[in-house]
């Protein structure tokens, strides 16, 4: 039963991974064009205040002003992440943002790929039910052996380019050492750069208004955090009792059959 476990938690982190691809296709808003900087500090202050798309960092305000705090909780962060530097909460507000639209993606996938649905576009689930998403991985290996091996190299492309547009280059003195107030650091974002805007925007849904965009970016934090704590709930639930989550809730019929499976488990 451990095996099977460890072996399970081993293959949703694999599909989270796979879900990353689509959310960096599908989910991504673009960030505003950098402007040229000026010997002038009024133009450069206006310059920074459209790049971070009408964020202006203020200290005295939670989490430097960042959209993302609501009624009925305003301001919540019982663990203090929030009382820190503006690199850190945007490093934070990147991560959070990253991991939300994985989320969402894995929540839609989780879904789709099981009963009723059951669509999936790298195999056939119409002439057998494979059971839970978590156990979804050992099909397709079996069906596409080459998948994750190109999966990989995608992914490592679009990594790339957030780093390239969101991420300063470390100095050379200053690479593989802990932090210090000299010289730029290993992960320290660009100053003009506003947390998850990677440039990416084919549907043109960015709003040009900095209010709207504000309650868009909110829209999409609500999102994605409600889909990390939802996603975790699926996958606790189908490790527990081995159903699909919509099997699990009676509104679907249980035609899985572990025998059929390409990976076997004692």
């Amino acid at each position: 039963f451990f095996f099977e476990l460890t072996r399970d938690r081993y293959l949703f982190c694999v599909s989270i991974v796979i879900m990353k691809l689509f959310a960096a296709l599908s989910l991504l808003v673009s960030s505003a064009s950098a402007f040229a900087p000026s010997l002038k500090a009024a133009t450069t202050t206006t310059s920074l205040h459209e790049t971070l798309n009408g964020w202006v960092p203020d200290e005295s305000q939670f989490a430097w002003g960042l959209p993302g705090s609501l009624d009925p909780a305003p301001e919540f962060d019982p663990l203090g992440f929030a009382d820190c530097d503006l690199n850190q909460i945007k490093k934070y507000r990147e991560a959070e943002i990253q991991h939300g639209r994985v989320a969402m993606l894995a929540v839609i996938g989780m879904l789709v790929t099981e009963e009723p649905i059951e669509f999936h576009p790298l195999f056939e689930a119409s002439n057998k039910d494979i059971g839970p998403a978590i156990r979804h991985l050992d099909e397709v290996r079996a069906v596409s052996p080459f998948f994750f091996e190109i999966l990989g190299l995608i992914i490592g492309a679009l990594e790339l380019n957030r780093a390239l547009q969101g991420f300063k280059a470390p100095d050379k003195g200053t690479a593989g050492r802990l932090r210090s107030d000299e010289g730029t650091m290993f992960q320290d974002l660009k100053d003009d750069y506003y947390p998850g805007d990677v440039n990416f925007d084919p549907l043109g849904l960015k709003p040009e208004d900095p209010e709207e965009f504000a309650e868009m970016h909110t829209k999409e934090l609500q999102h994605g955090r409600l889909a990390m704590l939802g996603i975790a709930g699926i996958v606790a639930q189908e490790l527990v009792d081995g159903q699909e989550i919509f099997v699990s809730m009676g509104v679907a019929p249980d035609r899985f059959d572990p025998s059929l499976l390409p990976v076997q488990f004692p």
